[in-house]
């Protein structure tokens, strides 16, 4: 049995569970086995001094690795043109941003980035010589006005990191190509499933897939995807800065993989009936959730998007830290913790206030970070009650 047989015809709930897969090469086994393998033996000299084969090195891909980024590539569509495993999230932006630039370029990065990339571009970026300004994510085509003659990447992220706010991809993809720029987008949030980023324009998609890929918090794990344009450079830079992913993360990532559709639908259906829920308690001055209707972005997410995850933002009314610590520390089902995307529900008290640049953040209030895990959700409700009980308290 083999699934590799235009796997890019078939709809993305079944690639998901099909992609990389044949069965008939490990002897009917269901999944790829794990290889834990650096040397790759040749059976000639004449081989070896001509790298024939395959393989060549365990830090160059084994079949394992291959298995899962064949996965990704297909679920990515026809217009990618290969994947990279990286070590974490983290390496997975620095990596893809190393690939498109060099000294005496210019960076052009939303202010609404997840802040570990914004901290790399604002100093080892900076000592390799690159210039990064930050833009309002609202800015749309405007974008073309903050374009300079060695303006190589734009970096974009939808919706926005903790603030939510949702950009106008296409149109900034549009304007930078036609200056010659590549545009990248951390893809985190909504994955390939919900937001198909090649159709869209993105050059470069990157995921954390620490997160919804591995779904159990279990992992540190970054994938890159690159059309056909930034392939070559992408393939490049991972090799030669010698990154790579273990294999026993790369298995549970697959297998993570394998569940992505059914596990991405119930995060959105939870997420969205906790998020109305909030807008009708008193204590909440706003939602920033992009699939609700309230949303400043809703328009942009309903044309570009198919669907939601489980992270978004609430911002209450102006309460005091005591209270605010007293809402946290009463919750027993939200683990207070970074990171998303795994089975269990999670918050963060964040502010953005100190880090922008482009943009004043002015919520009105405090602000919460909630991952809606997979939990019933007349529990989560119950604990958020008890939350907001030991905030009037404390208030």
């Amino acid at each position: 049995m083999s699934y590799s047989n235009e796997p890019r015809d078939q709809r993305p709930d079944t690639r998901i569970v099909t992609g990389g897969r044949t069965p008939r090469d490990y002897h009917g086994f269901v999944n790829p086995p794990v290889y834990h393998a650096s040397t790759v033996l040749y059976p000639t000299a004449a081989d070896m001094v001509a790298h024939r084969g395959r393989y060549r090195y365990g830090r160059r891909g084994t079949p394992t690795s291959e298995a899962l980024e064949n996965a990704l590539r297909d679920l990515e569509g026809p217009d990618c043109a290969g994947v990279s495993l990286l070590p974490s999230g983290a390496a997975a932006v620095s990596t893809a941003l190393l690939s498109v630039l060099s000294a005496g370029d210019h960076l052009l990065i939303t202010d609404s980035v997840y802040r570990p990339t914004r901290i790399f571009a604002d100093t080892i970026l900076k000592r390799y010589g690159v210039e990064t300004s930050y833009y309002d994510p609202l800015i749309g085509a405007g974008i073309a006005a903050l374009f300079k003659p060695n303006t190589k990447a734009v970096f974009v992220e939808a919706p926005g990191s903790q603030s939510f706010e949702m950009q106008d991809i296409p149109a900034i993809a549009r304007v930078a190509h036609e200056r010659g720029a590549v545009v990248l987008m951390d893809n985190t949030w909504a994955t390939p499933l919900y937001f198909p980023a090649f159709e869209r324009g993105v050059d470069l998609s990157i995921q954390a897939g620490t997160k919804y890929i591995g779904g159990h918090s279990d992992i540190m794990f970054g994938t890159v995807s690159a059309n056909a344009a930034t392939w070559p450079a992408l393939n490049e830079t991972v090799g030669n800065y010698g990154l790579c992913a273990g294999p026993d993360d790369i298995y549970l990532a697959q297998r993570g993989l394998r569940t992505l559709s059914v596990r991405l639908e119930r995060h959105q259906r939870s997420a969205l009936e906790i998020a109305r829920w909030f807008e009708g308690r008193p204590e909440v001055l706003k939602v920033l959730h992009p699939a609700l209707p309230s949303h400043p972005g809703h328009a942009i997410w309903k044309r570009d998007f198919t669907g939601a995850s489980g992270l978004f933002s609430v911002v209450l009314k102006p309460v005091s830290e005591q209270a605010l610590y007293a809402f946290c520390d009463a919750l027993t089902l939200f683990g207070m913790g970074f990171s998303w995307g795994g089975y269990e529900s999670l918050v963060i008290i964040f502010d953005c206030t100190e880090y922008r640049t482009a943009t004043r953040w002015a919520p009105g209030g405090p602000c919460l970070r909630f991952h809606i895990g997979l939990e019933d959700t007349r529990d989560l409700i119950a604990d958020l009650e008890r939350g907001f009980s030991a905030l009037r308290q404390s208030a």
